[in-house]
């Protein structure tokens, strides 16, 4: 009988990640990618001493209360970490971890390409060609916004947004931001602090959000606050979907306040506002942030080298409280 500690994982994760955890634990994979809920978490982990899981699986307090003894660390393969009760978690006793850093550059990219998309029409362009509609070239189709130049709003300025801020600069783009608190002159980079997100949004020709979902974040979008952004705006999400109002937005698209929207993360998901799909000024995308090979892998590497720490009599790097 080995003794290596047994590591349940919830979701299959890529085949480098995998072929790591089953070398270095008595791994117990999800071969078939099946759903895990609340029953089959703690029946699982009457077999584990750490579980690696997904933002998909939900560790409520009770779930987090019914788990088995033995189990002492919960590493997510995720930034946010909405999905696990942190507090209950260490109630118990368990080391709760996730994987900052990582993804930064990969959602940064998304990011522009989201707002690429929506400021220049990609989705309308695409749908010409792909119905056959595309005839004679004309000076005045599929007039986008031209993003150099533009002042850009971005709500959260840590990793994340001051990696947008880097690439927006290429534009040479004017940067405006809100944070919880006002960052340093090395890190603000000559972007413009609004301790008020509102006064803010007044100069956002272009907004990006790069904030947690918390309670004075869930639905911060909402019509009043979109009324204060300029006639045409642009909007982007990469962050989390609640923090957008989603009836207001799409109303705000309808009517042309809003030029276009760029979204990768959706309240609810993968269950969304279906009136997202009648937009045509919509670029829309299946929350693929991370989704490049070497980010997922180091993204895994990251939760492993957590459960590492711990199986070492260590803090891990990334653990959170």
């Amino acid at each position: 009988m080995s003794d290596r500690p047994v590591l349940l994982l919830t979701r299959r994760l890529p085949e480098a990640v995998e072929k790591r955890a089953s070398r270095d634990y008595n791994a117990l994979l999800n071969a078939d990618d099946s759903q895990y809920d609340a029953c089959a978490l703690i029946s699982k982990s009457r077999q584990a001493d750490a579980i690696l899981t997904c933002s998909t699986e939900k560790f409520s307090a009770d779930v987090i209360e019914q788990l088995d003894p033995r189990v002492c660390a919960i590493a997510s393969f995720s930034v946010g970490y909405e999905h696990i009760d942190v507090t209950a978690a260490s109630a118990r006793g368990i080391t709760v971890t996730n994987t900052p850093d990582v993804l930064t550059d990969a959602t940064a990219d998304v990011t522009l390409l989201c707002l690429l998309g929506a400021a220049r029409r990609q989705h309308e362009s695409t749908a010409m060609l792909r119905e056959d509609r595309w005839g004679r070239w004309d000076a005045t189709t599929l007039l986008g916004i031209h993003m150099s130049g533009k002042r850009l709003g971005i709500l959260g300025m840590g990793r994340i947004g001051r990696a947008v801020a880097k690439r927006a600069r290429a534009f040479n783009m004017e940067i405006h931001y809100s944070n919880r608190s006002r960052l340093s002159e090395e890190l603000e980079d000559g972007a413009t602090f609004h301790k008020n997100p509102e006064d803010m949004l007044q100069r956002a020709q272009l907004l990006s959000f790069h904030c947690p979902s918390t309670p004075q974040t869930r639905h911060f979008l909402n019509a009043k606050r979109i009324a204060l952004l300029p006639d045409g705006a642009v909007v982007v999400n990469t962050a989390r979907g609640d923090v957008v109002e989603d009836d207001a937005l799409i109303e705000a698209v309808k009517s042309g306040k809003v030029s276009g929207v760029g979204l990768d993360v959706y309240e609810g998901e993968p269950d969304f506002h279906s009136g997202y799909l009648d937009l045509p000024n919509a670029f829309l995308l299946p929350h693929i942030g991370s989704a490049t090979k070497d980010t997922r892998d180091a993204m895994g590497f990251r939760a492993l080298d957590n459960l590492d720490a711990v199986f070492a009599g260590e803090d891990p790097e990334d653990k959170l409280k």
